[in-house]
């Protein structure tokens, strides 16, 4: 893939999902020449239509999420890795969506939030043990009392 000036790597193009899905059936034996019946045999392996799988192949836009995960499923690849070879996402948001970065602070009222605490018992029962471990970690010097 290309990267643009600012860094960040552009789509994937339909051309070029094109070229690489015929280079992951040619690796996987697909015949592809005019009359090997690769690319019929690779639709009915998707339950795909031939039409759909030849569009494909030419190098026009196929996004539908439907498409891209039985072709995914058929060449027993992560969706993922197909979605950023059809250009669905750039490798950069793939990234960012698999390595989240928090810009918050993480405080026990929150981690009780994203960890589906809502009984106000058990939150509390929550709260107070993460303050009384964070305080015998401060004791043991391991380190100072993060912020609530």
């Amino acid at each position: 893939m290309e990267h643009t000036n600012s860094g960040e790597s552009d789509l994937a193009t339909p051309e070029q999902f094109g070229a690489w899905l015929k280079g992951q059936l040619e690796q996987r034996g697909y015949d592809l020449k005019p009359r090997g019946g690769g690319q019929s045999r690779f639709a009915e392996d998707a339950g795909l239509g031939g039409g759909t799988v030849s569009r494909i192949l030419r190098g026009q836009a196929v996004t539908e999420t439907r498409t891209l995960q039985a072709i995914a499923a058929a060449l027993r690849l992560p969706l993922a890795e197909v979605l950023v070879a059809a250009g669905v996402l750039s490798a950069r948001e793939l990234h960012d969506v698999r390595n989240p970065t928090r810009t918050d602070p993480l405080t026990p009222e929150t981690a009780a939030d994203e960890l589906g605490i809502t009984d106000p018992q058990s939150r509390r029962l929550f709260v107070n043990m993460t303050a009384t471990l964070r305080e015998q970690r401060a004791e043991n010097g391991e380190g100072r009392i993060a912020e609530n």
